[in-house]
């Protein structure tokens, strides 16, 4: 998965949850720019994932809901997958590095059981 793809699954995942979320709300979770989010939103926009329609919020201000089109359903679903197959191979990768690092204070902490011959001084 890219890092576009990631910021892709992440934006609609969020849009799923919350449609009527504001770009400015949108920087804010995904720990990014305004401009960053606007150019996320123009590009899924532009491959057709989502649709903005105006609204108008308790304030008397125009803003947009943010919805998921079937083709963006579909998207996020796949992007999904695949953030799960990367995660899944992130949490292996570190229970394999855990592994290791008990092993290692292991021998560390009782050099008779270590595969190394040790040498007594003195």
């Amino acid at each position: 998965m890219t890092p576009r793809e990631a910021a892709h699954y992440r934006v609609l995942r969020l849009i799923g949850e919350q449609p009527e979320i504001s770009q400015r709300e949108l920087a804010r979770s995904l720990g990014v720019s305004l401009g960053k989010t606007h150019y996320l939103m123009k590009a899924l926009l532009e491959k057709g994932l989502v649709k903005a329609d105006n609204f108008r919020r308790s304030d008397n201000k125009l803003a947009y809901a943010y919805l998921l089109t079937p083709k963006g359903i579909t998207a996020k679903l796949e992007l999904t997958r695949a953030f799960l197959r990367l995660k899944e191979g992130e949490y292996q990768s570190a229970l394999e590095e855990i592994a290791r690092l008990r092993k290692e204070l292991q021998e560390a902490a009782d050099p008779a059981e270590a595969d190394v011959p040790v040498r007594k001084v003195g």
